[in-house]
């Protein structure tokens, strides 16, 4: 908790840049979120112009994370999560969808966006019996995070780890795998790996991420179903194995997310 100090924060408010729109702001717009500016809430209609679909992955991508943690929490007796790419505070926010699950888990948020840095302390909230606090790292640099996430975690022991709807911006493919590898190698056997991602099979989704990647923003790279399934590598899913948002687990009998060109999966390290 000691990177959340008022000098840290007026340090981050001093870097935030709203001259060019960034994804974590943007997701927050889509999300019904107020923590955004004018650029991205533009950059983030005219996505939604091209792909009106965006909105509904986003929702899907919560609505997944929120099962998958309950899911983890209360059938696998997890205590301990790491949500690498944090975001910006929106309703449910990973240590409440935890703790309400169990009042005593522990949440390590990771992310390098000052803006969500400003904000850190909205996120530093949970419950008496468990514990939040925030990495401020970057997703490339593995090795810091667990190094970190060390001082909040007992990695002795499982955590679950969420990679929501980030890996696209590891833009390099041979890193984006050493990432997941980086971050799973510290962690004990019977920990999880949460992740949720788009595919590159919508043409209309294709299109407007390369518009989106033109205005200057950090770019995301939409990807195949085979190369998202080699994030599991070595990994024992849990069933339904790797399926599209709507269809892992869910709660109602039929959901219309479910056509959405996404996969995501819950996978346990032996």
């Amino acid at each position: 908790m000691a990177d959340v100090t008022p000098g840290r924060e007026q340090e981050s408010d001093s870097k935030i840049n709203t001259d060019v729109p960034q994804s974590a702001r943007i997701w927050n717009y889509w999300l019904g979120g107020t923590d955004n500016y004018e650029i991205d809430r533009i950059a983030g209609d005219q996505y939604v112009a091209l792909y009106p679909g965006i909105v509904e992955i986003a929702r899907a991508g919560r609505y997944f994370m929120d099962r998958a943690i309950r899911f983890l929490a209360l059938d696998r007796g997890i205590r301990q999560f790491m949500d690498c790419g944090t975001g910006l505070p929106t309703v449910d926010n990973t240590h409440e969808m935890a703790q309400r699950a169990a009042p005593d888990a522990k949440v390590v948020y990771v992310d390098n966006d000052p803006l969500v840095l400003a904000h850190a302390r909205a996120l530093l909230t949970g419950t008496p019996e468990g514990g939040t606090s925030y990495i401020d790292c970057d997703l490339h640099d593995p090795k810091t995070i667990m190094s970190r996430a060390a001082e909040t975690l007992d990695l002795s022991r499982p955590v679950g780890l969420l990679l929501i709807g980030v890996m696209g911006h590891i833009v390099d493919p041979g890193e984006a795998y050493g990432v997941v590898r980086g971050l799973m190698e510290p962690l004990v056997s019977g920990s999880y790996l949460i992740l949720h991602d788009s595919t590159d099979e919508d043409e209309a989704f294709n299109a407007a991420q390369r518009a989106y990647d033109a205005t200057g923003a950090i770019p995301f790279r939409l990807r195949g179903p085979e190369f998202i399934r080699g994030y599991f590598d070595g990994l024992e899913m849990v069933e339904p194995g790797l399926v599209t948002s709507g269809a892992w687990r869910p709660e109602v009998e039929s959901m219309d997310i479910e056509d959405l060109p996404t996969l995501c999966a819950v996978a346990r390290k032996p």
